[in-house]
């Protein structure tokens, strides 16, 4: 789909949520209202992703850390005693709608490794499928500084990005983006629509912490992820989460900030794959297969002749039809050692042949670009 607008919140088919650690000093009945709009979402088929913060807090209390600076280790520590509190609480918010809160763990080598990227959004789309909501957090535990977020906001968009969100919501103790921090200016005007993030919206969010009053990162990440969203299509709104129903309130024009993406998902999707590196491998089709492709359907590995190159599972490929005409390029979900054996197969023998089966499709849909979009 297009990019999401506001009017257009109830076409929204992928929601990523974020919820800070503030709103966990709220108690159960804040994550019981953000549940209930997540089951509204949910029951209308909207697709629906938690990224948590408060693991460290949790865990920090009933470790009694109680100094206000913690060490790496100690955060660790308390990462490790707060995240299965963190998602029984969230468990405890679901279960009365039917629905199963499903603990996902990510490093930043999840997202920016695209084999391990792969593997993170195929197991969140099952994790959905499966009628559970994942409850996304940074995995404090084995997280060294290099391989950190570093805030949750930067998190929850790189995860929005992972699945094709058309949403990313903030919810934080503050309900948008105001012209001046509006503890220090009372008057100051909440900014409820921006088309566009330039420097003059930047300068509002200040530095870290400014306009927020608890967490890391403060209004400034969350335009930072608003940009990081935007530029894979999809849509930010950052809105207050201890409101009545702070997710299906953001049809109201009045609540909340909505940033506009910079391109429609689509379009953000097909650069990056036309925009890869010369692909060292090719996969050669019959015709059916290359009009399939055309059509509009993933390419299967019954319709594959030969596999030329050596190439690893998340690499892009070139994908040449009967005549040796490029159709477009994809990103392979198996290794070229892998994709040659299973090459002409029917779906139900690729785990004869592998020994495993992983996914249907030698390329999805979703990860391939027809050569007539690219051009």
């Amino acid at each position: 789909m297009g990019a999401v607008t506001r009017p257009a919140f109830d076409a929204v088919g992928t929601l990523v949520v974020k919820v800070g650690s503030s709103l966990l000093q709220g108690g159960p009945a804040v994550l019981t209202a953000i549940a209930d709009d997540i089951a509204r979402l949910h029951a209308r088929g909207c697709r629906v992703v938690i990224v948590s913060s408060g693991a460290v807090a949790l865990g920090r209390s009933r470790l009694g850390l109680t100094q206000p600076v913690l060490s790496l280790e100690q955060k660790q520590a308390a990462a490790a005693a707060g995240q299965p509190r963190l998602l029984a609480a969230w468990d405890a918010a679901l279960e009365p709608h039917g629905l199963t809160a499903a603990q996902a763990l990510m490093t930043l080598d999840v997202t920016e490794n695209r084999r391990s990227w792969l593997n993170a959004r195929a197991t969140l789309n099952t994790l959905v499928e499966l009628n559970a909501v994942p409850v996304v957090n940074e995995n404090d535990t084995i997280a060294t500084d290099e391989i950190r977020y570093g805030d949750n906001d930067r998190l929850a968009a790189r995860v929005a990005q992972l699945i094709g969100a058309d949403l990313l919501v903030l919810l934080s103790d503050i309900d948008g983006l105001y012209e001046a921090d509006p503890r220090k200016h009372p008057g100051a005007a909440c900014l409820h629509d921006i088309p566009v993030i330039d420097d003059r919206i930047r300068s509002m969010a200040g530095e870290a912490n400014a306009q927020a009053a608890v967490g890391t990162g403060g209004m400034r990440t969350k335009i930072l992820a608003a940009e990081l969203a935007g530029r894979s299509g999809c849509a930010t709104a950052i809105a207050l989460g201890t409101a009545p129903h702070p997710l299906v309130s953001l049809r109201d024009a009045s609540h909340g900030s909505w940033f506009h993406p910079a391109r429609t998902a689509s379009s953000a999707r097909e650069s990056w794959i036309a925009g890869a590196e010369s692909p060292t491998g090719e996969i050669h089709v019959d015709a059916g297969a290359a009009a399939a492709l055309l059509a509009g359907k993933s390419l299967l590995p019954v319709g594959v002749t030969s596999v030329a190159g050596r190439f690893e599972r998340g690499e892009t490929v070139r994908i040449l039809g009967p005549q040796g005409a490029l159709v477009g390029r994809g990103v392979c979900a198996y290794s070229a050692a892998d994709a040659r054996l299973i090459a002409g197969c029917r779906t139900e023998e690729i785990e004869t042949r592998l020994g495993y089966r992983r996914a249907a499709a030698l390329i999805h849909v979703d990860d391939l670009v027809l050569e007539r979009e690219a051009s």
